[in-house]
């Protein structure tokens, strides 16, 4: 299925960017502020100038801004519901009545809001996943994580975990993708019928597709036991994570971004 082929989220891209080149710590830091800045905004103009931040830093990461954009796609069912939701259900100045359904002023603005509001979450997320290798993600995920070490939070342990399932996410679709294209060489039939048709046509690809996720995971595990893996004590790092200048600068621009515009908009 095409929707299959539009997921970015768990992928990475090789490059040399401005962004490419900063610590995943900064990077991390980063999305979590842009995170947190889209939950305070509800103005326009906020989400204006958030969204402008955002596409700025896709332009800095000299990523493709159709292969970013692309990531929405399969969340516009999510969104789409979110939209209509907020439009139906939110009490205001009608628009718009069809018997009991009525659309509001109210419930326009909130739920547009809350469309651009899931679309920028994908999007900044994405840059972070798409411009850092799964093992500098782990690396800077768990030294973001190794002060919780003194209330006894395994930081190692849930930052493979997290990277792990970020990991496997590329491959999971692959292989779907794999064992769709091999049941309809033998007649199955994904793409013709309503939703729930579709849906009900899907079940028979949960058992195969378990099973070889089951399968990968068991590989995974005797793979790290035959390299001694035995957790993250007493490890030592190949190459250890250093934060520059450029660093600093990124995170206490977008902090300033953050504060200023959580502030004022």
């Amino acid at each position: 299925m095409a929707i299959l082929k539009n997921i970015t989220i768990g992928q990475y891209i090789p490059g040399s960017s401005p962004i490419h080149q900063l610590d995943p710590r900064s990077k991390i830091l980063g999305t979590l502020f842009l995170i947190i800045v889209l939950f305070l905004i509800n103005t326009v103009v906020g989400y204006v100038l958030t969204a402008a931040f955002i596409f700025a830093l896709i332009a800095l990461s000299q990523l493709p801004v159709r292969f970013v954009l692309r990531g929405i796609k399969p969340l516009m069912v999510i969104i789409t519901l979110t939209l209509l939701l907020n439009i139906f259900m939110t009490e205001g100045r009608v628009i718009f009545q069809f018997l009991f359904l009525s659309v509001t002023w109210e419930g326009l603005v909130r739920g547009a809001m809350m469309a651009v509001r899931l679309i920028l979450l994908v999007l900044s997320t994405s840059i972070l996943t798409l411009t850092t290798s799964p093992i500098n993600l782990t690396d800077g995920l768990e030294s973001l994580m190794k002060p919780g070490k003194k209330i006894g939070i395994p930081a190692h342990e849930l930052a493979m975990m997290m990277t792990i399932a970020l990991r496997f996410i590329p491959t999971l679709i692959e292989e779907t993708e794999k064992i769709m294209k091999a049941q309809m060489a033998r007649g199955a039939d994904f793409e013709s019928g309503n939703l729930f048709q579709r849906a009900k046509s899907l079940i028979p690809l949960l058992v195969p597709l378990f099973i070889s996720a089951f399968r990968r995971a068991d590989d995974l595990a005797l793979a790290m036991e035959a390299r001694a893996y035995r957790g993250g004590e007493g490890r030592t790092k190949y190459k250890e994570l250093q934060f520059s200048w450029k660093d600093g600068v990124f995170v206490a621009f977008t902090l300033v971004f953050v504060v200023l515009v959580s502030i004022f908009f």
